[in-house]
């Protein structure tokens, strides 16, 4: 099973930087690659949301996502689900964890592509690494500047 982890330091405290970035709403001023990300259903109960939408890219591409937050470990879990091609599937893991500097925001992303995508592996991480350490490094600007708050 492939995986890419990344993270980064951010200089704010953990619930915000977790707030902010599990803004789904907000995800196109967060992130430079989505054009639009509407919130399908979401339900809170106490320690945990549950939360379904869509994302839309540049390209005008668009797919549907699950994600669950737990509001008091500071953990979002996610899937990408439909149409999960080129992936055969997309399990993600953002943790939140306070460090003296602020924050340490970790990504996991576990992946599986699909046997039909014919995009070495090797091509698919190092733009997946890149891409995400292009994301982080926004988001950490963004945050830092007080460019988006909650």
């Amino acid at each position: 099973m492939p995986r890419i982890e990344n993270s980064i330091v951010i200089g704010a405290d953990p619930r915000l930087v977790f707030d902010v970035t599990n803004d789904i709403a907000r995800w196109s001023e967060i992130f430079d690659e989505y054009s639009h990300a509407k919130v399908l259903s979401e339900e809170r109960d106490g320690r945990w949301t549950e939360i379904v939408f869509e994302l839309t890219n540049e390209e005008g591409a668009g797919w549907r996502s699950w994600r669950i937050l737990d509001h008091r470990e500071l953990v979002a879990v996610a899937e990408r689900r439909d149409p999960l091609y080129p992936f055969a599937y997309m399990h993600l893991r953002w943790s939140y964890q306070e460090v003296p500097e602020g924050t340490l925001m970790t990504w996991i992303q576990d992946f599986e592509l699909d046997d039909r995508f014919e995009v070495p592996l090797a091509t698919v991480l190092e733009r997946m690494n890149t891409h995400t350490r292009h994301n982080q490094a926004g988001i950490k600007q963004k945050i830092e500047s007080g460019a988006v708050r909650p």
